[in-house]
């Protein structure tokens, strides 16, 4: 079995399985459920756990309900270190981090082989942390499932939302968007910037994501764009930044979550 190794262990999170273990569970089991939404896509940041572990981990408790039914997540971010012309698909079997293997779902991937801007290599999903660090919370809330890594480079929005929908499925299928907001800006200017990107995801405005609001806002954008086609608004689980949390307020990364869903009318009734 071909297997892409973890990249980012013991720098973005622990490398040794039991503390990794430990600090998932923990900040899964920190953050509030958000109530209102049954969650078919979402929205979480990729820093070191220790600048948005708690971000990322609010969104991924709102799988608690539902993670028994999901068997395959598409994991989409961006490519920060290789140059990609379209999307990148693995051609891997697996993808691991210390917490074991995550099957890649080939079945999946054979729905966008066809589409011309898909490309099969592992060169820019070696070293990326965008989706790597997404893994271990996947791996402690859900029993099992196959995942479809995939790692944007130019295409457009609506290349992403082209793909998505081949792949989009029934509630086996999750969707996972990982991304930042906007980079090193001063905490009260990131502050303003991360709200109006906040308001363009929460009212479908995908035409106002740009690389000044989000490093992975092609991939936001497009889910943003076929979500919208499908009547599901954002709703906001966390807004912050790197100041709130782990770092000094003179050069802030922004971090938001979103789930993606219909309404939950069990919880909120």
């Amino acid at each position: 079995m071909s297997t892409r190794p973890p990249a980012v262990a013991g720098v973005f999170y622990p490398a040794d399985r039991d503390r990794l273990q430990r600090q998932v569970s923990e900040l899964l089991a920190n953050a509030a459920v958000p109530a209102s939404v049954i969650p078919k896509a979402l929205i979480a940041p990729h820093a070191g756990y220790a600048y948005s572990g708690g971000v990322a981990a609010a969104a991924f408790a709102a799988l608690r309900d539902i993670a028994q039914a999901i068997t395959r997540v598409v994991l989409i971010g961006p490519a920060h270190y290789v140059h990609v012309g379209g999307i990148a698909a693995p051609t891997v079997d697996a993808f691991e981090t210390p917490l074991g293997r995550v099957l890649v779902d080939t079945e999946a991937l054979s729905r966008i082989d066809d589409l011309q801007f898909v490309i099969r290599t592992d060169v820019p999903h070696a070293p990326e942390h965008a989706l790597e660090v997404e893994l271990p919370f996947l791996q402690t809330i859900l029993p099992s499932f196959r995942v479809v890594p995939l790692v944007v480079g130019d295409a457009p929005p609506q290349d992403v939302a082209l793909a998505l929908r081949r792949m989009w499925g029934g509630p086996e299928t999750l969707i996972v968007v990982s991304s930042h907001l906007s980079h090193y800006h001063g905490y009260q200017t990131a502050r303003r910037l991360d709200s109006r990107t906040a308001a363009a995801i929460e009212h479908g405005d995908w035409r106002s994501l740009g690389p000044n609001e989000a490093c992975g806002h092609l991939a936001v954008a497009g889910l943003v764009m076929e979500t919208k086609h499908r009547g599901f608004k954002a709703r906001r689980v966390s807004l912050c930044n790197s100041g709130d949390t782990a770092g000094s307020r003179d050069r802030v990364v922004g971090y938001g979550a979103w789930l993606f869903g219909e309404a939950n009318t069990a919880r909120v009734n």
